[in-house]
């Protein structure tokens, strides 16, 4: 497996989250996403935004993002789950309601291209 993430720790969830799909790529060069693939069940190919996420002062678990990102989808680790948002439709919500800080917990509520996977 290609080295797309610079800690050991994000090589490590790349890893285990690639057990949830098939046809799994990779970039060829440096950019937004780390794998692609189709998770299994489904037939979508899509480009996953999958790192570690850290904890805000407040110990609140975060991601940053970008809106310019080339990745179809963000992959998240909660608990004994992924949960996985559709980037476009999260960029809309972010646009629309001018925001700068979003939560997980907030956007599973409000948007409606969410997949949970159990680990």
């Amino acid at each position: 497996m290609k080295n797309t993430l610079s800690q050991d720790g994000g090589v490590l969830l790349l890893k285990k989250f690639s057990k949830n799909l098939t046809a799994i790529e990779y970039p060829k060069e440096k950019t937004s996403w780390n794998i692609a693939g189709i998770i299994k069940g489904q037939n979508a190919f899509y480009k996953f935004d999958v790192r570690n996420m850290f904890n805000l002062t407040d110990g609140t678990p975060a991601q940053k993002g970008r809106l310019d990102s080339k990745a179809d989808k963000m992959v998240l680790e909660i608990k004994n789950k992924w949960v996985i948002l559709d980037l476009e439709e999260l960029h809309q919500y972010i646009k629309k309601y001018k925001l700068k800080k979003v939560y997980v917990n907030d956007l599973i509520s409000k948007l409606e291209w969410t997949i949970y996977l159990n680990k």
